[in-house]
């Protein structure tokens, strides 16, 4: 396959990238009335907030209604978790077809750095903790990692990349950086060292 879709529109893929994988099943009503509202919870109140108690009183339902459709809450959250790596995905993989002045590792990173700024409670029920892949879509967490592999190369570049992304967006979520700090320049020195560190193909 030579294309991809990412947020709607087809691009020619770049070498290494991988198809958008397919979507699960279609959810009923219910079940994506729950994760919406869940999300909501999730993004404005927190963790601590969604509880399948809080989430069927926003639906204006029972809460033993919820157990019809999930097991528990942690099956809620692993579709929380299914809609994040969707959405990482996509502005990831977005991020390589289309990164303006910057260079494509900084463009990765940058875009990285708003998303998960911009849905931090989010964020962390998709990064934090045990995952339990078996029971994601096929080859969705692969697809939602694999822009870091695209632009270094090598899987342990990849993951050595976005181990510092990750790193930097959680201290920054954390408020850990002493005042005054320059993040925007911390963030394009990580990206510098990562180019630096890229074996680039000799051509002929």
């Amino acid at each position: 396959m030579t294309t991809t879709a990412t947020g709607g529109s087809e691009v020619s893929l770049l070498p290494g990238e991988l198809d958008r994988p397919a979507e699960p099943p279609i959810r009923t009503m219910r079940v994506a009335e729950a994760v919406s509202a869940a999300r909501q919870i999730l993004e404005v109140e927190g963790a601590d907030a969604l509880t399948m108690r809080r989430l069927a009183d926003e639906m204006g339902i029972q809460a033993p209604s919820l157990y019809k459709h999930f097991s528990s809450k942690a099956d809620l959250e692993l579709l929380l978790i299914e809609d994040a790596l969707f959405d990482v995905g996509d502005v990831t993989h977005r991020a390589l077809h289309d990164s303006g002045h910057n260079s494509t590792i900084l463009s990765l990173l940058v875009t990285y750095r708003a998303f998960s700024l911009s849905h931090p409670n989010l964020y962390r029920l998709a990064t934090a903790g045990p995952l339990v892949r078996q029971r994601l879509p096929h080859g969705l967490e692969e697809w939602a990692g694999n822009p870091w592999f695209v632009v270094t190369g090598d899987a342990s570049l990849a993951q050595a990349l976005w181990s510092l992304a990750h790193g930097l967006v959680i201290l920054e979520l954390d408020d850990r950086y002493p005042p005054g700090s320059d993040l925007d320049g911390t963030w394009r020195a990580g990206a510098a060292a990562f180019e630096r560190a890229v074996v680039v193909p000799a051509t002929s």
